[in-house]
């Protein structure tokens, strides 16, 4: 596909802000999916294009929370496998579906998405004991993980509110062991994509150089202040995006009635 300037400029910058509030609170994919569909890519391609910059940019995130001592990877990675297996899952059922089904509704999900940040209580800085056990953990993970694989935006805020709810993490921990859980389920995610040659690739890398810098930033902000307060800018973008996709005339959502 042939991309304008002025439309490459827009995908580079929506992936540099996806990246920053990937990792102070999980959701960024609520920017880059909209934006990439609203560049004309089809709905699996984009989400196979997101898949590979958000990839490359939570990994960058993940090696600053690690270097920082927040991750600790053994106690998690039954849990993270558990998440890789069910985005593996989610990634290869989406390329089955059909594509004006998905971007009917993606509005729908995106709507869901902002009643999720709206309602949802606010996360403890302290950590606390755990309500479930490792398998309750893992089977939440996995859950996510299908998501993830199918959809994506919100996935590191589900990860985080069970990691705080159920698992006893405070914010800053429960943060840094998501881009751990949330980096395998985007590899996952990836290689299904890959597999089934869905991935624009030179658009993905370069938005990954942004969403490399993005990721960096959050970081910071995420281990110095915590992830409070960009709830309420998730929920004003969720409503926004579905404001900008819903006023589409030529969205196959108004073609269902």
């Amino acid at each position: 596909m042939q991309f304008t300037f002025d439309t490459i400029l827009f995908l580079i910058s929506s992936a540099f802000v996806a990246g920053g509030i990937d990792a102070l609170a999980g959701g960024g994919g609520l920017v880059t999916i909209p934006a990439l569909m609203a560049a004309s890519i089809p709905p699996v391609s984009a989400l196979a294009t997101n898949k590979l910059q958000s990839t490359i940019g939570t990994s960058s995130a993940f090696l600053t929370f690690l270097r920082a001592g927040h991750v600790d990877i053994r106690q998690f990675v039954l849990p993270a496998i558990g998440a890789f297996l069910g985005a593996l899952a989610g990634a290869t059922v989406v390329q089955f579906v059909n594509p004006i089904f998905l971007s009917a509704i993606v509005p729908l999900l995106l709507i869901g998405m902002a009643a999720y940040f709206l309602l949802a209580p606010p996360l403890s800085g302290e950590d606390r004991h755990a309500r479930l056990g490792r398998m309750g953990i893992t089977l939440c993970m996995t859950s996510i993980g299908f998501y993830d694989g199918f959809f994506g935006p919100g996935t590191g805020s589900f990860l985080t509110t069970v990691l705080v709810a159920f698992a006893g993490l405070g914010l800053v921990r429960a943060i840094a062991n998501t881009k751990f859980i949330n980096l395998l389920t985007n590899v996952a995610g990836l290689t299904a994509m890959i597999v089934g040659g869905k991935v624009l690739w030179m658009l993905g890398f370069g938005m990954a150089g942004a969403n490399i810098l993005g990721n960096q930033v959050g970081a910071w902000l995420a281990i110095r202040y915590g992830g409070k307060g960009i709830r309420p800018l998730l929920v004003i973008m969720s409503l926004a995006l579905t404001v900008k996709l819903l006023a589409n005339p030529d969205n196959p959502l108004w073609k269902m009635f």
